[in-house]
């Protein structure tokens, strides 16, 4: 029902970045100078009052979780929230996790195993209580110091009382642990 915005939020140019259309590079050249990035409200006309304010909720945890906010995000957190992300098990965040107190054990174990480089969100959009965000992004792996190449990301998120209730997190999970067990 609803389309916010797009904005690269670090990480420089690459191989495939430079391969984009004319089109491509015009939208997130726009996007870029409107200042969209994952913490800034993405508003769009006809959208109503409850997915709209999701949509705020989501990205303003996802922009805390970024900026390293942890009071931001345990205020946006329902004490019953999921954090659902599949992948290979030898890597320490693969959840889910249930619960504030798993949920922020698990992000400090993320947190020292993890770093983002590349960031973009490309759309997202928002029904009601659920949210969903679409990008790329690539990431570092502090075991092996190996970077990712760009890959795709898919989040399904859902709010309750103003607080996420659920984040189900989608990406190429097999990148991932390649870097992850790299030599």
């Amino acid at each position: 029902k609803h389309v916010a915005g797009s904005n690269a939020v670090g990480g420089g140019p690459d191989e495939q970045e430079k391969k984009l259309s004319s089109r491509q590079r015009r939208k997130a050249t726009e996007t870029t100078a409107l200042g969209l990035h994952p913490g800034a409200p993405a508003i769009a006309d006809g959208v109503d009052k409850t997915s709209q304010a999701s949509l705020d909720t989501v990205m303003s945890f996802m922009g805390a979780m970024g900026g390293g906010d942890m009071d931001t995000v345990a205020a946006l957190m329902h004490n019953d929230m999921v954090w659902q992300n599949e992948g290979d098990k030898a890597m320490p965040w693969i959840g889910p996790w249930n619960g504030k107190e798993e949920i922020f054990a698990f992000l400090g174990v993320f947190s020292k195993n993890l770093e983002t480089t590349f960031w973009e969100t490309e759309e997202a959009f928002a029904s009601g209580d659920t949210v969903a965000i679409f990008g790329r992004m690539k990431t570092k792996l502090t075991k092996s110091g190996v970077e990712t190449t760009p890959f795709t990301f898919a989040l399904r998120a859902k709010v309750q009382a103003g607080q996420v209730i659920l984040w189900n997190w989608f990406e190429d999970s097999y990148a991932v642990s390649q870097a992850f067990h790299a030599k």
